[in-house]
């Protein structure tokens, strides 16, 4: 569903000039000059790669990004949900430069000072209950770690006979062969031909694509599946499905918590997508009251360079033996010297604190959006700085791409960044800004996107 959107933009726009405080728009868009750019870029990568929207990005700086050609958007994207603190925070940045400068810019499995500060840092805000990290790179990596960890405990707890793996439908874990065998999208997993028989998906109690959010749909679904209780080994589920930015129900998850309890199987977040301050909370399991038996994070660990983790305690983690569970970029120093300064800013500027106070403000914005558009918007979801809305055909459910992407189109020429839809029929338009954006940047960009849509209903 990717990419007409950047077919339809192949032709550069004529557009109002936008001048304000968080935009300024003084191109066409795509810009004519970027054109080579974008040619040579398709002609050198896989169509898979032109999904968003032909922007060339020349710098990024806390709530803006910009190009080359005078051009500044207010960023409602995070760069996909990396930049918590912003792009190029400033002590980010001064964390890379001296690591980079200090001589160690990789050491792979063998020891670093900077691995281990990291390390505990990241527990120190963790659950107490939790006492093992595992860096890596992406959180294809962290999800694909966390299922082998499962299917690990599983064996040791009944051997062969506690292979199976539970995720939910419509979620995504990635794009890598584990991730994806374990993700709810059927289309992105087609390319596998056999899947393997001890991955299944149950529905996602959402409440808008699954009316029934009671606990008692995941039993029933695993009766239908034939599938007896103690032969799961895991379950997984994000915390909040990105797609749609859909959290399941509290009680749902407490009782899944006790299901794992009861039938020594793995309850699993990943929270890739909802770590770090992104909802409210540090991590966005955490608006269940839960512990889960292992998390998975990554994109906004860093605010900026690849560095993923696994976290959880070593009766888990300690599985494997000694090289037996590596990555030849684990705890990479500069990536690690990024997240070490990235935990700190969050923790020091009292972002989490911004992102509930502000992201309070933003889902009343999306609400009023969802209610005054209801007609083509059939849910808004989302906590915090995420949200998602549902884009749907006149009075249905049926999810409206085309829709979505003429409103980010529109988004784009007024100068409000976003990314390509998401999420079922690819029709979701997803907003997750920096977590440092101020309220006045949420009311701005909140009047572009009605605007961004009236005008997308008025061109089909």
């Amino acid at each position: 569903m990717s990419l007409p959107i950047i077919n339809n933009l192949n032709t550069p726009q004529s557009v109002p000039e936008v001048q304000t405080k968080y935009r300024r728009i003084v191109t066409s868009i795509p810009v004519p000059e970027s054109m080579p750019i974008l040619e040579a870029l398709r002609k050198t990568e896989p169509a898979s790669f032109s999904g968003q929207p032909p922007v060339v990005w020349d710098r990024a700086s806390g709530i803006q990004i910009y190009d080359k050609w005078g051009n500044m958007w207010l960023d409602w994207s995070s760069g996909v949900l990396v930049a918590n603190v912003g792009h190029s925070n400033i002590d980010v940045v001064n964390a890379i430069v001296s690591q980079a400068q200090s001589g160690l810019l990789h050491n792979y499995a063998f020891p670093s000072e900077i691995r281990a500060q990291l390390n505990e840092e990241l527990l120190k805000i963790s659950p107490k209950e939790f006492d093992r990290v595992f860096l890596l790179t992406t959180g294809s990596e962290a999800t694909e770690n966390a299922i082998k960890l499962a299917k690990a405990h599983g064996k040791s707890v009944d051997g062969d006979a506690k292979t199976n793996f539970i995720s939910f439908d419509q979620s995504f874990h990635g794009r890598t062969l584990g991730a994806q065998l374990a993700g709810g999208v059927t289309s992105l997993k087609e390319w596998i031909g056999t899947t393997d028989s001890t991955f299944f998906q149950v529905p996602f109690p959402d409440g808008f694509r699954t009316k029934d959010t009671s606990f008692e749909l995941f039993e029933r679904t695993l009766e239908n599946y034939s599938i007896q209780s103690n032969t799961v080994c895991g379950v997984m589920l994000e915390s909040y499905q990105g797609g749609g930015a859909s959290f399941a129900p509290k009680k749902y998850v407490q009782e899944l918590r006790k299901w794992c309890d009861h039938n020594s199987a793995l309850l699993i977040f990943d929270d890739v997508q909802g770590g770090f301050g992104r909802t409210g909370t540090m991590f966005g399991f955490e608006h269940y009251d839960i512990i889960p038996d292992l998390f998975c994070s990554a994109k906004g660990f860093a605010s900026s360079l690849p560095i993923s983790a696994v976290v959880g305690r070593s009766e888990i983690m300690d599985l494997f033996g000694p090289g037996e569970m590596t990555s030849t970029h684990s705890g990479n120093p500069v990536c690690a010297a990024a997240a070490l300064a990235n935990l700190k800013v969050i923790q020091q500027q009292n972002v989490v604190e911004n992102a509930k106070v502000v992201g309070k403000l933003l889902q009343q914005q999306l609400s009023t959006i969802r209610d005054e558009f209801s007609e083509v918007i059939g849910a808004h979801h989302g906590k915090g700085l995420v949200g998602g809305l549902h884009v749907v055909k006149p009075g249905s459910e049926i999810p409206d791409g085309a829709l979505a992407m003429r409103t980010v189109r529109r988004a784009i020429e007024k100068g409000l960044m976003l990314f390509a839809p998401v999420g079922f029929g690819g029709a979701t338009i997803k907003v997750c800004p920096p977590l440092v954006i101020s309220k006045d940047a949420i009311l701005e960009g909140a009047a572009v996107l009605r605007e961004a849509i009236e005008e997308a209903l008025e061109t089909r």
